[in-house]
């Protein structure tokens, strides 16, 4: 059965899940959104707090969840606070893959073996707890229909849906437009979801050396010998590759 209390990284992995093909849609930017969202989590429990365009572990005490607490010790072995985009720059590998498990394990997905091309095994995903799917995509669309400002989780939600594009998967064609515009204007409600956003979309873009700390930092770039590579993936946590379009979740 599922649980009455998700976290943000499941929300929006349920959100990006097609219920007719079983894949997800966005699979490469889902990545990093995904990495993103377990911050804005980890911010919600008191953990982390922004700062400038950095995060920083105020409380190190776990919070009993093994995924959230594994990314929670690496933020703190960094020592200081470490840039967004830089995190999430270095999405762990896996993860995808490890809340996919997990909301298998729930209850909430349930695996549907398969075949690529005939021949490579697959493993795809279907929602077995449609009704908590349509309660996350409910809230959504409430905050979009009615413009009241949504609550902080909502509202991270929102941001992360729009930085790793599912608004076309959520609303699309042209009658989607208005509400793909103010999905994306959402975003300023929640300062932690908009950092995160925003990094996100920054990663995607390549504009990873430029901090985000107001306009006078606008076009400078860190040069000299002590100058930052344009992603610095987290410490102790191998890049992974990209993946192509086919949003495959195993091949064994």
């Amino acid at each position: 059965m599922g649980r009455s209390r998700r976290t943000l990284p499941e929300e929006l992995l349920l959100l990006a899940l097609d219920p007719t093909t079983g894949t997800t849609a966005q699979p490469q930017s889902l990545d990093l959104g995904l990495a993103g969202a377990q911050l804005v989590e980890l911010a919600l429990a008191g953990r982390i707090a922004p700062d400038g365009d950095r995060i920083a572990v105020v409380v190190p005490r776990p919070t009993g969840d093994p995924t959230l607490d594994s990314a929670l010790e690496l933020l703190r072995r960094r020592g200081a606070p470490v840039r967004a985009v830089h995190w999430i720059g270095g999405p762990r590998l896996g993860l995808r893959q490890t809340y996919l498990s997990h909301l298998e394990r729930c209850g909430m997905v349930a695996a549907v073996p398969g075949q690529m091309c005939g021949v490579l095994p697959t493993t795809r995903y279907q929602a077995t707890e449609t009704a908590i799917s349509r309660e996350i995509r409910a809230r959504l669309d409430s905050a979009i229909r009615t413009g009241v400002p949504p609550d902080p989780r909502t509202a991270a939600l929102a941001a992360l849906a729009h930085a790793v594009g599912l608004g076309k998967h959520l609303y699309p064609g042209n009658e989607g437009r208005s509400s793909r515009s103010r999905l994306r204007d959402l975003i300023r409600h929640d300062p932690m979801g908009g950092l995160v956003a925003h990094a996100v979309m920054d990663v995607q873009n390549g504009a990873v050396a430029q901090p985000r700390r107001g306009p006078a930092a606008a076009g400078r770039q860190q040069s000299g010998p002590g100058a930052r590579p344009a992603v610095e993936p987290a410490h102790g946590v191998p890049m992974q590759p990209r993946r192509g379009s086919m949003a495959r979740a195993v091949v064994h």
